[in-house]
């Protein structure tokens, strides 16, 4: 009974320091020419290649942004009161600051970040634009000739007519 249950223990045990690689036959389709051999990669050009990835992420941030703000906007409402008129007025502000603090944001990375900042300042006017729509939509910006009526001047009369008598 002691070599039955020995067996069933030995059945799963894995010794890794008796096999060699020889022994370990290669993968079905596998060709060993196709594999390319280890070279070492240098870590300036790695630590190059992750400042790249995360200002990109950095200068992509506002317009991951924008399927949220859509959805939030939508959610909102097109009612005048005071939780769409906050959302609207953040979702304009915001923007506005993160375009003026655009320097210091890309501040820490020292490499050259054009593109990733027009970008960035490109996503966040597409969010100004999601804002001003918004305003558009509740009727909030005076985009339509009545909107100005109370700084127009009334016209001034030529003449008046009293009892079919002109009066001057």
């Amino acid at each position: 009974m002691s070599s039955k249950q020995q067996n069933r223990r030995q059945k799963w045990i894995l010794d890794n320091t008796r096999t060699n690689k020889a022994d370990l036959a290669s993968p079905p389709a596998y060709v060993s020419s196709c594999v390319p051999q280890s070279h070492e990669v240098s870590k300036k050009t790695d630590i190059n290649r992750l400042i790249t990835k995360k200002s990109w992420d950095l200068a992509l941030a506002p317009v991951k942004q924008l399927p949220m703000n859509l959805f939030l906007m939508y959610m909102a409402g097109n009612s005048i009161s005071i939780f769409p008129i906050m959302m609207v007025g953040m979702l304009l502000l915001r923007p506005i600051q993160a375009i003026w603090a655009t320097k210091a944001t890309f501040k820490m990375i020292e490499t050259n970040t054009l593109g990733q900042m027009i970008v960035y300042v490109l996503g966040h006017l597409l969010n100004i634009g999601l804002a001003l729509f918004k305003c558009q939509s509740m009727g909030l910006l005076p985009i339509y000739s009545s909107d100005w009526l109370a700084f127009v001047e009334p016209p001034m009369r030529q003449e008046y007519l009293g009892g079919g008598i002109a009066l001057h």
